[in-house]
């Protein structure tokens, strides 16, 4: 692949740096050594849905530049909009090239594993009776097929949506053509009777094309043929000005429009004839203008997230079973507990049940007169939600920001707002302009004559199902003055012209970068002292400018800096007066590194932060943001200990640089495979 352009030579553009993020995703399917097979076809599916989610938001983000005939280049990198375009199309068919020839791989090794995956030219006879039945039974009522033709206006496909692009020549010799919209009602992939020890499965895709007779019985055809087909929409929210609808209302059709959005990429089987993808094209109304890939014969590969486990415990991670804390009991009061010191949890690694016990105990102790909380993204099946309305119901004082505009959760939670709101819970939508994205909760319980505040703050979601694979840090404290800044940033949701000041916690968006450079300058004056300056980061994203200058001017003053990156990284460490100081690795593996943790040197006393916010411009600027101190010893020299564990691996973590080759770091160190690792840090931990 060419070098990325850079712009001054000082950064690499975000939207190749993310591409490169998912490069990383992609060699978790291809690795045989590590990955077990299943858990390979489970990342393809994840590279796959990232690469969706990329085309709604950032592709599109370029598109409307494009369109709106600015070159954008300042923005992006220093390059202009339109030659990253066509940058990002060319690396996305290179990436989805590479996946292919991964898969076609994996099929052989599950055939190894007595494991074949059929289409509709290898089905016997036995298979083919099952898939009949299963068809008429199942499918067939829940299709949606649309016939074409020239006086027809095409109703817009859906989003993400896969569909069999059918071409019959009739006994007329002419051309019908229809679509057939790939339900997802169903899992896509039909497990078909065992035969001894042999599984089988077929894609519904493949399915449906071996029922072709079926479905289009009532044509007299000579020859059919079907190949599928995916458009990609933007994914940008556009709200309408009707000051007669609610803030509710208006997400709400925000969303569903959002499903008639203009087409930002097509995808389409690169075995279909000319004369086929023509006529979809000019129905669809798509041209040069938009990013069009040719692919496989099969789309929306983010099914595969869900391929079935088919039995095979031998083809998956083992599961490992949450950890409980030391001293934090969840058939005890977690106030008493908390009442004596903090506590740090590490999900998956330690059971996000202590969160829910916290909530749980809050609704029913009839000493607590109030919870907030703030609520970004929330599980499908939420035990949070529930125990704020058992709150509610038992006459607490209950006030949940909820963040309606949480990328593609916004109809999830759309509808426990309006769960939350009929039972008496008391809803802020945030602030205007801002995405409320902090991750925190207090309580205010009558202890004698006296209100005291219990609360917790996170780095992730307060969401039970990404609680098992996101990595996330909770802080549970009843430190008063933590929580009486929380408490401020409350009052600035119901009161959002008045801005506060804030004694221990960082806050976006009015104070973080301020801090957080005050912070990197006490090490820079460390480090011209002839001290010890260092900074250690862990972190999803680093895009903004001006905290990569930063660190770019401590890293010129001598100071040490670690980061870990997940993703987006424009930063480029390791180049001669500019960043030889600075180094950057990302693991990708089995769990979503998702914690954010800011350790700042201070000659040898360090000062720890634990945070919702990445380092980009939009949690700078645009969002609220927390950012919280640790105060307590032992907790401050675990988060040092795990995040060594991290900076260790030598297994999943790869090196980050101006290549962008995603390399992995290989030393003569003892093998660290950094996750795993992690899990007997604590059980230790626990058994000690």
């Amino acid at each position: 692949m060419t070098k990325p352009e850079l712009q001054d030579n000082n950064y690499v553009n975000r939207e190749i740096s993310w591409l490169q993020f998912n490069a990383r995703v992609l060699q978790e399917a291809s690795d045989e050594k590590n990955v077990p097979l299943i858990e390979r076809l489970r990342f393809l599916g994840i590279f796959s849905n990232n690469l969706d989610e990329f085309f709604k938001v950032r592709y599109a983000t370029v598109k409307r530049i494009v369109d709106a005939g600015k070159g954008g280049k300042n923005a992006l990198g220093g390059i202009k909009a339109k030659e990253l375009l066509e940058i990002i199309t060319q690396i996305v068919i290179k990436q989805q090239s590479k996946s292919l020839e991964i898969l076609s791989t994996i099929h052989q090794r599950l055939e190894d594993e007595n494991i074949y995956i059929i289409d509709e030219t290898q089905i016997d006879k036995a298979q083919h009776d099952f898939i009949k039945k299963y068809f008429l039974t199942h499918v067939s009522s829940a299709l949606v097929t649309i016939i074409l033709n020239d006086s027809i206006v095409l109703p817009n496909l859906k989003d993400s949506g896969a569909y069999l692009a059918v071409r019959m020549v009739m006994s007329n010799d002419e051309r019908q053509f229809a679509l057939i919209e790939i339900p997802k009602t169903f899992n896509r992939f039909v497990e078909l009777p065992k035969e001894g020890e042999k599984s089988y499965l077929i894609m519904i895709d493949d399915l449906l094309r071996h029922c072709l007779s079926d479905i289009f019985n009532i044509f007299d055809y000579k020859s059919i043929s079907a190949h599928m087909i995916k458009i990609t929409r933007d994914g940008e929210l556009d709200f309408e000005s009707d000051l007669s609808k609610s803030f509710i209302e208006k997400i709400s059709d925000s969303v569903k429009h959002r499903q008639i959005g203009e087409p930002v990429r097509f995808v389409y089987d690169k075995t279909i004839d000319k004369e086929t993808l023509e006529y979809l094209m000019t129905k669809m109304g798509i041209d040069d203008t938009d990013s069009i890939i040719p692919g496989g014969r099969y789309h929306n590969r983010r099914d595969y997230m869900g391929f079935p486990s088919l039995g095979r415990n031998d083809l998956l991670y083992d599961k490992i079973e949450a950890l409980p804390i030391k001293g934090l009991s969840l058939e005890a009061s977690i106030f008493e507990a908390i009442k004596q010191k903090d506590y740090l949890l590490q999900a998956p690694y330690q059971t996000f049940s202590y969160v829910v016990k916290f909530l749980r105990e809050a609704a029913l102790d009839p000493n607590v007169k109030t919870i907030k909380i703030t609520i970004y993204r929330l599980a499908q099946i939420s035990h949070i939600a529930s125990s704020l309305i058992n709150a509610a119901v038992n006459g607490k004082s209950v006030t949940v920001s909820i963040e309606l505009r949480a990328r593609f959760d916004e109809q999830a939670n759309i509808d426990y707002a309006q769960q939350m709101e009929d039972e008496g819970v008391n809803l802020v939508f945030g602030v205007a302009g801002l995405k409320v994205h902090s991750k925190m909760c207090v309580i205010e319980r009558e202890e004698g004559k006296k209100l005291k505040r219990y609360g917790f703050i996170s780095t992730g979601n307060f969401n039970e199902s990404t609680a098992k694979i996101y990595t996330d840090y909770t802080l549970f404290t009843s430190d008063q003055r933590i929580l009486k800044d929380v408490n401020k940033i409350f009052s600035f949701f119901e009161t959002n012209y008045k801005i506060f000041t804030y004694k221990h916690l960082i806050t976006s968006p009015h104070y973080t970068q301020k801090a957080i450079f005050k912070l990197i300058d006490a090490e820079i004056e460390s480090a011209k002292n002839g001290d010890l300056g260092c900074i250690r980061l862990k972190m999803n994203s680093i895009s903004s400018y001006k905290m990569i200058d930063k660190l770019y001017e401590a890293s010129r003053a001598g100071v040490k800096i670690q980061m870990i990156v997940r993703g987006i990284c424009c930063l480029i460490p390791g180049i001669k007066g500019m960043s030889e100081n600075i180094e950057v690795i990302s693991v990708v593996d089995k769990f979503l590194e998702h914690s954010r943790v800011y350790i700042f040197g201070n000659n040898g006393n360090s000062k720890i932060y634990i945070s919702s916010a990445d380092w980009m411009t939009r949690n700078i600027d645009n969002r609220v943001e927390v950012s919280c101190p640790i105060y307590d010893e032992d907790i401050k020299q675990e988060i040092i200990e795990t995040f060594n564990i991290s900076w260790s691996d030598n297994v999943k973590a790869r090196l980050l640089g101006e290549s962008q080759e995603n390399n992995y770091r290989i030393n003569d160190n003892e093998k660290v495979r950094s996750q795993f690792a992690m899990y007997d840090y604590y059980l230790k931990k626990l058994e000690g």
